[in-house]
């Protein structure tokens, strides 16, 4: 339960890592653009749209591949060397876990959009005031969570599960015949607890 409790977190840090290299390349491109090109902001000249939409694709196909192998891998060695029980451990953690945070960033992300917008609309100071400021930095974190790592918790818990149905007969036949390393780990942790 514990290793499937710490796959959520892990996931998270991962896809909100991935959104913030996406948005340094993006960031990047946009320079490059304006300072090679001038007119741009004058409205002469029109923005290489296609680069950055070119960036944005590549950047979600290539950041999400060792997320994507975390939930594939993680359940299938677990199963195989830990065994169908602590397979089952690891779900449920995953599980419990996974959905509270899911939930905990849906909520403050959209809660860190909407005290920007109201700090916007004039209150505590508007646009330009310190608490702006903030806002903008607490939005900037928001998005993601709210827009990237909270949903797709739920295709981490999907493809987990997905995972470990497929490969349970597997699993469970490896384990029946014995496997040497799962043995030896319920050895280890016997002799430590």
């Amino acid at each position: 339960m514990f290793l499937g409790g710490m796959l959520p977190f892990l996931f998270s840090a991962l896809t909100m890592d991935s959104v913030g290299k996406a948005a340094n390349q993006m960031i990047d491109e946009v320079r490059r653009q304006f300072r090679n090109e001038p007119g741009i902001l004058k409205g002469e000249v029109k923005p290489d749209y296609k680069k950055c939409v070119g960036i944005s694709t590549n950047a979600a196909l290539k950041e999400m591949v060792l997320p994507g192998i975390l939930a594939i891998v993680v359940p299938l060695a677990t199963g195989f060397l830990l065994g169908p029980a602590a397979l089952g451990g690891m779900l449920c953690g995953a599980l419990v876990c996974g959905v509270m945070l899911a939930i905990f960033m849906a909520n403050s992300g959209g809660a860190w959009d909407n005290a920007k917008k109201y700090i916007e609309e004039g209150h505590d100071g508007g646009k330009g005031s310190e608490s702006h400021k903030a806002s903008v930095v607490g939005d900037t974190v928001g998005d993601p969570f709210k827009d990237t790592s909270g949903p797709s918790i739920n295709i981490l818990i999907k493809l987990m599960t997905i995972v470990s149905l497929v490969f349970a007969p597997l699993i469970i036949k490896v384990c029946a015949n014995g496997n040497a390393v799962q043995g030896f780990l319920v050895q280890w942790f016997n002799k430590i607890f």
